[in-house]
């Protein structure tokens, strides 16, 4: 018999001997005696009841701790009792310890995923059908350009179209969105239910870079291909044109009769031969385009090297009458890049500016450099010349397009891949009325 037993057994027999005394006491001794006697046998029964439900109260506290969730406590108490006791208290701190591991585990799980998502460069954000903001990490708040999000139905101002975009789209889609910053967003939907409640999972993530990639890998095989064959064409023709040149200087004899057949046949080989050879000059100009080495990247100051720049190009810009100013506001800003790369595009940009202001009677060039973000610097090449057409602007950054008569269309595509190749973005708009600003974006180091 264990000691609960024994301690019921001893209380039920120290009740039966207090309830007979109780009878003796208030027949002999009186009314307030017994009275007193019958009070000590209700304190009696009300400790055996209370003692008898220390199960249906341990039971209690047992299921209380699990219902809010506080696995801290611990039964050992009433070991002494006897195995039974010990045996049910050792299953409640079993059971309760596995659910102190699971929420320990789940939490962790949890914190692990919050940081992955809080991590990536792949903006991610969840709403209701009310389009209330569940979560929202901070790639999104970068690609959507704002700083807090509590509904949906903010982004109208600043991204017209994209809350209806959200609001509609069904899970499994996904769209391209063009913001006002000119990024191409695409955007992923899934949808989940949570507690009973409909919640709808946004990826945004920006491809501009990756469809500029592509697109420039396009035209670099297609400069490979036109220069093979053109210059498989052209070579032996130049060749040709130069033994046939030799045959009519050395081997013919010239007559009177066929003296100016002859010299006509001599300026008709000339004229091939230069048009040839400027065939080939051409070809070969789109050679640095698609041979364009890797950047051998340092540490750039920005002062020195739009400094550098100024310097190299003044003179010409002096004779050609074209006032010229820079100004640095990240004077001690520092990138990592390749110095000859970048100097190469600067002048490329300045020269373009300068071509723009031949028929401009004040002509001007100003160049900006400024903090576009903390992580990015801005550089402007701004001009006062008559601008680029609508038309020209879509098309300007393809090789082999030029608006000048004895341009290549070489220089801005090539501009365009070195600004890429060092993770920035070059960028073409109008001045106001007039005027043409190229914008260089670079990551600062």
């Amino acid at each position: 018999m264990n000691k609960f037993s024994v301690n019921i057994l001893l209380r039920i027999i120290l009740l039966t001997l207090s309830t007979i005394t109780s009878v003796w006491v208030w027949t002999v001794l009186g009314v307030f005696p017994g009275i007193a006697m019958a009070i000590l046998i209700c304190m009696q029964i009300y400790g055996m009841y209370y003692y008898i439900n220390r199960v249906n109260r341990k039971l209690t506290l047992f299921l209380e701790s699990i219902r809010y969730e506080d696995f801290s406590i611990r039964f050992s108490a009433d070991n002494k009792l006897g195995k039974s006791f010990q045996a049910l208290n050792h299953q409640f701190n079993e059971v309760l310890e596995a659910f102190r591991q699971t929420r320990a585990e789940k939490e962790a799980n949890l914190k692990y995923i919050d940081t992955i998502v809080q991590h990536i460069s792949i903006g991610v954000l969840s709403f209701d059908t009310e389009g209330h903001i569940e979560l929202i990490n901070p790639a999104a708040f970068r690609l959507l350009g704002i700083y807090r999000l509590r509904n949906i139905s903010e982004l109208k101002n600043s991204h017209p179209g994209l809350p209806e975009y959200l609001m509609e789209i069904r899970s499994g889609s996904k769209i391209l969105y063009h913001t006002r910053q000119e990024q191409q967003l695409s955007i992923h939907a899934a949808s989940v239910r949570l507690q009973g409640r409909l919640i709808k999972l946004i990826s945004l993530q920006n491809i501009h870079a990756e469809l500029q990639q592509k697109e420039l890998e396009a035209w670099q095989n297609l400069t490979k291909i036109l220069r093979h064959e053109i210059m498989n064409s052209v070579t032996p023709i130049v060749s040709l044109i130069g033994t046939m040149q030799d045959i009519v200087e050395q081997d013919i004899s010239p007559e009177a009769a066929q003296k100016e057949a002859i010299e006509d046949l001599q300026e008709a080989l000339e004229t091939i031969k230069s048009r040839s050879k400027g065939i080939m000059n051409f070809v070969n100009a789109y050679r640095d385009y698609t041979t364009l080495p890797k950047p051998q990247f340092t540490q750039v100051n920005i002062k020195e090297l739009l400094s550098g720049v100024s310097s190299l190009l003044q003179p010409e810009l002096k004779q050609a009458g074209i006032y010229y100013h820079y100004e640095i506001d990240a004077a001690g800003t520092e990138i990592h890049a390749d110095v000859a790369q970048l100097q190469m595009v600067m002048i490329n940009l300045i020269k373009n500016a300068m071509d723009a202001l031949e028929q401009t009677h004040t002509p001007a060039i100003q160049v900006k450099a400024t903090m576009n973000t903390p992580s990015q610097v801005h550089i402007e090449i701004i001009d006062n010349g008559p601008g680029i057409d609508a038309e020209a602007m879509n098309k300007i950054f393809i090789p082999f397009y030029t608006t000048k008569k004895k341009g290549s269309g070489i220089g801005l595509s090539l501009s365009q891949q070195i600004i890429q190749s060092h993770g920035g973005q070059l960028k073409v708009s109008r001045s106001g009325n007039n005027g043409t600003t190229f914008s260089v974006f670079l990551p600062v180091s």
